[in-house]
């Protein structure tokens, strides 16, 4: 297992989620889940530490499990990585995250934008880990 490529894989995600919720959808996101600027600043000054922390922890076992698959299934280099993270999305991720649309009222565009931003980080994960197998 290669750890550096694990720890780039980790900033490369939250980059994209920073990017992914901030400039590039931060306003469409924050009409899809109902917030207003007030909420989002009183979020803010909440416990946004303990939140980031918890979100790197995630992240960073997904790309430890990810980069461990890789190894199981003997995906070697960039395409394959990301082709295994494709599956990965697909089968495990859209299909459980559809409980958010089915059974607590969320929208499908507010599914389609969050998994559409899990998809890209997947992709990224899967194309750096792969590159340095």
């Amino acid at each position: 297992m290669n750890y550096v490529a694990i720890l780039v894989a980790v900033i490369a995600s939250i980059v994209i989620g920073f990017l992914w919720y901030g400039p590039v959808f931060g306003k469409l996101w924050m009409n899809l889940m109902g917030f207003t600027k007030k909420d989002i600043d009183s979020a803010k000054k909440k416990e946004m530490g303990k939140s980031y922390f918890f979100m790197i922890i995630g992240t960073l076992v997904t790309a430890y499990v990810l980069s461990m698959l890789m190894d199981l299934t003997g995906s070697v280099g960039y395409v394959a990585g990301a082709i295994l993270s494709f599956w990965i999305w697909i089968g495990f991720v859209a299909t459980t995250t559809l409980s958010s649309v089915i059974w607590e009222g969320k929208s499908w565009k507010l599914w389609f934008l969050n998994n559409a931003h899990t998809l890209v980080s997947l992709l990224v994960m899967g194309l750096i880990l792969g590159a340095w197998v």
